[in-house]
């Protein structure tokens, strides 16, 4: 049965698109506001009336803003395939970078405050990033699952069974040609069967909670 037009999963895609866009935003304007009511109750005691809301929401428009024109950048992907810390380290500099320049203005009227502000971007960038390339390395919802909906017994014995079969599996591939693993009556096929017959196995239940 095919769903309804503009709505079911056909409205899935647009909304995480447009999540995905607004993310980058919703974080800063949380983190900035976070940094800003901790500053108010450090000088609370010195009877010191600080309130910043609104910088803190330009703020966060600004970040969410430079993160979305950065986001195009061809060589934002260039540490793509290197190991994890690579392309998290890049991104963060990268992504401060783009702020910097975005708040350069700043930087002639306030420079004390303009550099305070500068590294806690940094700091809540690589946060961000942190977040996002676990993300996509474990595939689109994946973490949000881990984090909020799974028991964590239950995941961390199906994360190590998964390993270990992942384990096989490459070194499987490894060792054996493509030929020899196509060939139904060669171990190495009869074997590369089973592995992928207990990985769709281990998938079943977690498409099951999803339905």
């Amino acid at each position: 049965m095919r769903p309804a037009p503009g709505g079911g999963q056909g409205s899935a895609p647009s909304w995480s698109k447009s999540f995905a866009r607004s993310f980058p935003t919703l974080f800063f304007f949380v983190g900035f506001n976070l940094i800003l009511f901790t500053k108010r109750l450090i000088l609370a005691q010195y009877l010191i009336q600080f309130a910043g809301f609104f910088v803190a929401t330009v703020a966060a428009l600004v970040v969410g803003k430079a993160v979305l024109v950065a986001n195009t950048m061809p060589f934002l992907r260039r540490f793509d395939n290197a190991p994890l810390a690579y392309p998290i380290l890049f991104k963060t500099v990268v992504y401060t970078l783009f702020v910097f320049l975005a708040r350069l203005i700043e930087a002639f009227v306030h420079w004390a405050q303009f550099i305070a502000t500068q590294l806690w971007i940094f700091v809540l960038f690589l946060i961000y990033v942190t977040a996002t390339e676990l993300n996509d390395l474990l595939g689109d919802g994946e973490l949000f699952k881990i984090v909020f909906t799974r028991r964590s017994s239950e995941l961390k014995s199906t994360r190590r069974a998964r390993i270990r079969l992942l384990t096989r599996l490459a070194r499987l591939t490894d060792a054996n040609s493509v030929e020899v693993l196509e060939d139904p009556a060669s171990a190495p096929h009869t074997e590369l069967v089973a592995i992928l017959r207990n990985l769709a196995q281990r998938s079943e239940p977690q498409k099951t909670r999803a339905a």
